[in-house]
């Protein structure tokens, strides 16, 4: 029988954590307070990083993804290279019921590595930030990492990535509900406009239901563009929504292409209370396929 997935959490490795510890520069970790560009200052929770506390949590395959707002994919080379690697790494360590989606250097891509790395078991796609697909130009440009994953057969998880604005006055959800979410409404514009004439076969997913960029179909139309018809390999991920976003979503996409993620340790998972064959859809069948191209 297949296990129920957890598309979407996080948890950093103690190697990763030393790395961001040495940095001077945002990333990084002064103890256990994260400071980042555009972002207020975050005391992080050390438990939420003991994964032998988290596991004792979960209930069936989760899959953790390096913290795009972070901003390590864009950085320098020199400084990427000993983070990406801390991240990488990890994949050794994990038990059964984990895995881990990989992350690409964005200023001098080795797509030759990163094919290496997505060969490892406990790899199960390769994630990118939102910021990397915020225009149909700049996917044009990422598409040669992209195309890394499909040559493997493997997906790609499109997550939120760096701030946009300092919003150091703000409450410490604000980019969440505001950078994040216009992150990834732009990601799935540029996506729909040029990503399946790019790569014809790749699966997709958007964190967050692509910040319900699919709601706004009607508006798509009245200034000139369309839906059209529903591309079976894209999918959007539910963190940190719940009925009311996921019923909507699901009127206008389907139930097919929604996924389970829940964020964890900034949100955590919830039954989309819709019924038992919609939550069995969401938590078990759509995540088995977009994590291995079978038959749902």
């Amino acid at each position: 029988m297949k296990r129920q997935v957890d598309v979407h959490q996080h948890l950093w490795p103690p190697a990763l954590v030393e790395e961001l510890r040495r940095r001077r520069q945002p990333p990084y970790l002064d103890g256990w307070v994260l400071h980042l560009d555009g972002e207020p200052p975050y005391s992080v929770d050390p438990g939420d990083h003991d994964l032998p506390r988290r596991a004792g949590q979960e209930d069936g395959l989760v899959l953790l993804s390096l913290s795009s707002p972070l901003g390590i994919e864009s950085l320098a080379p020199a400084e990427a290279h000993g983070l990406l690697d801390a991240w990488h790494g990890f994949a050794d360590d994990l038990p059964a019921d984990y895995g881990l989606w990989a992350a690409p250097a964005l200023v001098e891509p080795d797509l030759d590595g990163l094919e290496k790395v997505l060969a490892h078991d406990r790899v199960h796609g390769l994630q990118v930030p939102a910021t990397a697909l915020a225009t149909p130009i700049a996917l044009e440009a990422l598409a040669p990492i992209l195309a890394v994953a499909q040559q493997v057969d493997l997906p790609v998880l499109v997550h939120p990535g760096p701030a946009a604005d300092p919003a150091t006055d703000q409450p410490n959800w604000w980019p969440a509900l505001t950078s994040y979410v216009a992150q990834q409404s732009a990601a799935w514009h540029s996506w729909h406009v040029a990503g399946r004439s790019l790569l014809p076969t790749l699966r997709i997913a958007f964190v967050a239901l692509a910040g319900l960029a699919p709601l706004h179909h009607e508006r798509l139309a009245q200034r000139g563009g369309s839906l059209g018809a529903i591309d079976r390999h894209v999918y959007y991920e539910t963190s940190s929504y719940r009925t009311q976003a996921i019923d909507a979503m699901s009127r206008v996409v389907g139930v097919d292409p929604l996924v389970n993620g829940s964020d964890r340790p900034y949100a955590e998972p919830t039954d989309p209370g819709l019924g038992e064959a919609l939550s069995r859809a969401i938590l078990v069948a759509n995540p088995h396929h977009l994590l291995t191209g079978g038959t749902r």
